[in-house]
């Protein structure tokens, strides 16, 4: 019998928020949207694949209970782990979290 490792260290909160996704400074941002996030990773889908180990900046609404009570704006510096199809097209993607930082209150969004 193969035993099954939960490899994550800290718990995923299962919500669906938009997320802002920009692979260099110089490039444009790209829409997502996230599966599940924990406060060291995400996992999130795409329309083209990401290269593993490729660097990224996400943008987007870290939850309530991930944000000590109160939802809040964050910028993350991730690496992408794992990429894979997603059901019905796309692509799943899986990043490690490496610094996240709180973004003021963006007005009107």
């Amino acid at each position: 019998m193969i035993a099954n490792f939960e490899r994550r260290s800290q718990k995923r909160t299962l919500v669906r928020p938009p997320v802002r996704i920009r692979t260099a400074p110089s490039t444009a941002e790209v829409t997502s949207e996230t599966r599940d996030i924990s406060t060291n990773g995400v996992f999130l889908y795409t329309d083209g694949p990401m290269q593993e180990g490729s660097a990224i900046e996400l943008v987007l609404i870290l939850p309530s209970e991930l944000a000590g009570g109160t939802k809040s704006w964050v910028c993350c510096q991730a690496r992408v782990v794992r990429v894979e199809p997603a059901a019905g097209g796309g692509f799943g993607m899986a990043a490690a979290i490496e610094r996240m930082d709180v973004l003021p209150e963006l007005g009107g969004q």
